[in-house]
């Protein structure tokens, strides 16, 4: 089975919410990938990244987000662990983890539980090389915009309120893979 096997499965239902993932996917995709052919010293698994990039978001048709056609009922915010559980059903534990680890620049069990966030109080930032690369890669894109790609200074901006270890990582993979 491949990644695009699971996302019909879980999609056929949605053609409208399929293109926006799959646009969606892509962009992140090329992204990453992009950055990983410049920075061959990464040793960064190009397969991996690939399939990944692709399932990062499979859980938001379970979330209620109706402006980008999400009509579930869990909070949007939960579509990494949703998709992380979807994964690990379908045999692909490794793939999970990004889902689970891919929201702006990682969350910490402090920030989930300082901001009440309906997430299980635990750590969910990237960890391997390909899981901060996808991580990144997805903060330049918003399914709702899809046609435009965000700058870096915006992104700087955004992380920059979200409190200072966010917008550090984020510089942090900005020195790596740009």
């Amino acid at each position: 089975m491949d990644y695009l096997e699971i996302i019909d499965r879980h999609y056929r239902d949605s053609p409208d919410l399929r293109g926006l993932l799959l646009r969606h996917s892509e962009d992140v995709a090329r992204k990453a990938l992009d950055a990983a052919k410049r920075h061959p010293e990464l040793n960064v698994d190009q397969q991996f990244v690939l399939e990944a990039a692709m399932l990062h978001d499979i859980g938001i048709f379970k979330t209620s987000a109706p402006g980008i056609h999400c009509f579930g009922s869990e909070p949007y915010l939960r579509h990494g662990i949703i998709g992380a559980e979807l994964l690990r059903n379908e045999g692909w534990p490794k793939h999970a983890l990004v889902c689970e680890r891919h929201t702006g620049a990682g969350l910490t069990k402090g920030e989930i539980v300082a901001h009440r966030l309906p997430l299980p109080p635990s750590d969910f930032r990237p960890v391997s090389m390909e899981e901060q690369l996808i991580c990144f890669a997805d903060c330049f894109f918003s399914k709702a915009k899809p046609e435009k790609e965000k700058s870096v200074e915006s992104l700087r901006r955004k992380m920059k309120k979200f409190g200072r270890r966010s917008l550090k990582q984020f510089n942090a993979w900005c020195e790596m893979f740009l």
